[in-house]
């Protein structure tokens, strides 16, 4: 459809700029907290090559105090979800927040019901095997001596080893937006006997491997679709950009306790389209139900810029001076490239440190779309709703795959200490964690909003590296060349 309907950026100078858009919410967001910093964001003639700096700004001056954090994140929010408009063919653009007062399409809800059984314990698939119980816990330790992963995970993966009654999550329905997603919680939940209303693109191909995948589980899928007499797979789905308003009645007259998992990715433009329809529809759906009653779910990139605990730092330091490429190369090859390949990953002594580890492929509409979630993970968390936040690992999905600069790059990784995971392993240890976090919630904050980011952080390895990410990326994917086609 036309990126003149449904969510749409606003129209500056007569186009609808997503830079001028990007960079104003950056501007806003550092305002209250950092004057200087909003001033120059707003300067920035060169957003599309230049927009790392604002949003490091934006964690770096969310350290000042708590409160500062979780300003930036309301300001943030306030801010995009107040200049993204909806757009109508037959009529001029409206606040977002109107769309929510058209008349929803008629959806009616299907349900499939799973012929399987349950598994009744969690087992995580990893290099051809199954991790289950003590197997699962050595992998977990040994993924965080080789700092792959915060040693905050061991604790809550042991939490759902010793409660497999958790793992069907009773009680809840969990709406996976985004279903067909491979970082998804979607197959395991449904593996696990769990209810899970799915929403997606109205796409036959997409929603025939959903319901396949939904009748060979022990769970229950509800299923969003139009009226009709045809196949369930031609009449399911909904698109959250074009038709925001009949989603979130159906999302709403789901009732009960729902968990809204934010699981939907585009590319470009499109992904803070859709992430801002996913928001627009979340706080829509809590203001109509009662309190308690909607927790909140969301996966974090790893390839963006977070604060990290000092201990990932002096790991860090200790790579560089012990480890990964010899020092014997390393000074010649910094030599040869200016000092840009192989630089220090942190100033020694940083706590936090700020671990940078954006691809720049990515763009800023990327980064932009993932930080409106976080954003919104730290206020809901901060109102008390029961909020599920974690950084995924690094992990060979076709969006990653596709570009065949990261997909060598990530075929190289692990010449520098980098585990990639397959989609398999990450989307079950991270829908592992959700269940802990919907079983145990809702939780107090842990002091501030980077230290809630980082519990249970599963970065690949790329917050402990010696190296700072970027400046070992090139050498990865040159090494990873012949790995990855």
């Amino acid at each position: 459809m036309s990126d003149s309907t449904g969510v749409v950026f606003p129209l500056v100078d007569g186009r609808r700029s997503t830079v001028a858009t990007g960079r104003a919410v950056v501007a806003d967001a550092l305002r209250s907290v950092d004057p200087v910093g909003s001033a120059a964001t707003e300067r920035e003639t060169n957003w599309r090559a230049d927009y790392l700096g604002p949003f490091r700004r934006l964690v770096e001056a969310g350290l000042q105090s708590p409160e500062a954090a979780l300003t930036i994140a309301r300001d943030g929010l306030t801010s995009i979800n107040g200049r993204m408009q909806w757009g109508d063919p037959d009529a001029a653009d409206v606040p977002l927040s109107a769309a929510f007062g058209q008349a929803p399409a008629p959806l009616e809800t299907e349900e499939i019901l799973g012929s399987g059984e349950p598994e009744t314990e969690l087992s995580v698939p990893y290099k051809g095997e199954r991790l289950r119980g003590d197997a699962l816990r050595r992998q977990v330790d040994s993924w965080i001596a080789a700092g792959v992963a915060e040693p905050s995970l061991a604790a809550a993966v042991d939490d759902v080893i010793a409660h497999p009654e958790w793992l069907s999550l009773p009680g809840t329905t969990v709406v996976v937006l985004g279903a067909a997603a491979e970082m998804g919680p979607l197959r395991s939940l449904l593996r696990w006997g769990a209810t899970v209303a799915a929403v997606d693109l109205p796409r036959p191909g997409l929603w025939e491997s959903v319901l396949g995948a939904a009748r060979e589980s022990s769970g229950r899928l509800l299923v969003p679709a139009r009226p009709g007499d045809g196949p369930l797979e031609q009449r399911a789905g909904g698109d959250l950009i074009h038709d925001l308003a009949t989603v979130a009645s159906w999302v709403g007259g789901l009732g009960g306790r729902r968990l809204l998992g934010n699981y939907v990715y585009a590319d470009g433009g499109t992904n803070v389209r859709v992430s801002c329809a996913v928001d627009a529809l979340t706080e829509h759906v809590r203001s109509v139900s009662e309190p308690g009653e909607i927790a909140l779910s969301f996966l974090a990139t790893p390839t963006d810029i977070f604060a990290v605990p000092g201990a990932a730092v002096e790991a860090s330091a200790d790579a560089y001076a012990n480890r990964r490429v010899s020092k014997v190369l390393r000074g010649p090859l910094r030599t040869l490239s200016g000092g840009r390949l192989l630089r220090r990953n942190y100033v020694p002594g940083e706590n936090p440190g700020i671990s940078d580890s954006v691809v720049t492929q990515q763009g800023p509409n990327y980064l932009l779309a993932k930080r409106v979630q976080r954003w919104r993970a730290a206020v809901a968390r901060d109102e008390g709703a029961t909020v599920s936040f974690h950084v995924a690992p690094p992990t060979r999905t076709r969006s990653v795959i596709k570009n065949r600069a990261l997909a060598a790059a990530y075929a190289g990784a692990h010449r520098f200490g980098i585990e990639v995971f397959e989609p398999g392993t990450s989307n079950t240890l991270m829908a592992a964690l959700l269940v802990r976090d919907v079983m145990t919630g809702p939780r107090k904050s842990l002091g501030h909003v980077w230290q809630d980011e980082a519990e249970a952080a599963v970065h690949g390895g790329l917050w402990r590296n010696a190296y700072e990410p970027r400046s070992a990326l090139g050498l990865a994917a040159l090494l990873g060349v012949g790995a990855s086609r």
